[in-house]
């Protein structure tokens, strides 16, 4: 029998604070991207690691936190813990190649269309993946066009975050673009939670292994949204960011060669002019 399925057993608390959580993540991780272009010389890989952590962390809480709200009305709902872990892991990983990529090579079309690609499929393998520690009653399908648009969305925001993160510069225009990517990846998600159907089993059949979401996702999500508030306040209070201008506009100019072509000051007027000054 086909079981009921139901995004938003809480109402609108889970998808408002996973949009807000994919907003944080997307902010926190452009600045670090816009500190290591601003100066290149200082920790430039330390600072694209952190960003793409911070845009993987706010993604995949992004998704679990969502999922809280996730219920089917014939079933109970559990998680594997493995399979959720990986899909963190994959999350960071997957956004990591994708701003080393446009950290390293720029813009061009190529390198933003193949690391917005890489990014944007990872980005969807990992929502697949947190659904694949799904454990209930029943079997879980997917309707192959509402996955196929969730995909599309996913590639489409990554290569938009990732030409974001190296393109804009100023505190609101980045504040501006990951609102937008919070909404991209939201839309992704919840594109892909349309097309899920549940085929509910009888009553003796199925598995009920795996942790409840309260007792698995809450202890779970605890962490990553520790590491977005410090790294929140690592972007806070490195001054090169909260100044917004690059180490060469703060530097005194050095001094002009002299021209060449310039006339030169004959030596006997330097001399009377020097010994008329004493």
């Amino acid at each position: 029998m086909d079981g009921t399925v139901d995004g938003f057993r809480y109402g609108a608390v889970t998808p408002v604070a996973a949009y807000l959580m994919a907003c944080l993540g997307g902010a926190l991780g452009l600045r670090c991207i816009v500190r290591s272009l601003l100066d290149a010389q200082s920790w430039k890989a330390g600072w694209l690691a952190l960003g793409a952590a911070s845009i993987g962390c706010g993604i995949w809480t992004m998704h679990f936190i969502a999922m809280i709200g996730f219920h089917v009305e014939e079933t109970r709902v559990r998680y594997d813990a493995a399979t959720t872990v990986l899909s963190l892991v994959v999350a960071v990983a997957v956004v990591g190649v994708g701003v080393f990529i446009v950290g390293h090579r720029g813009t061009s079309a190529v390198t933003l269309a193949v690391a917005g690609a890489v990014t944007g499929l990872g980005v969807a393998g990992m929502h697949y993946l947190g659904m694949a520690a799904l454990r209930l009653n029943g079997d879980v399908g997917y309707d192959p066009v509402g996955v196929a648009l969730s995909v599309l969305i996913a590639v489409v925001a990554a290569t938009a975050a990732l030409w974001s993160a190296v393109t804009i510069r100023g505190f609101l225009m980045s504040l501006g673009a990951s609102l937008v990517m919070g909404v991209a990846v939201s839309g992704m998600h919840y594109t892909g939670m349309a097309a899920v159907s549940v085929h509910v089993h009888d009553a003796t059949g199925g598995t009920w292994a795996g942790e409840s979401p309260t007792s698995l996702l809450l202890p779970m999500l605890l962490g990553p949204v520790v590491f977005l508030l410090l790294a929140g306040v690592v972007v806070m209070f490195d001054p090169l960011l909260v100044l917004g201008e690059r180490p060469s506009a703060r530097r005194p100019a050095a001094p002009a060669a002299a021209d060449p072509a310039a006339p030169r000051r004959p030596a006997w007027r330097t001399t009377a002019s020097s010994t008329s000054e004493r």
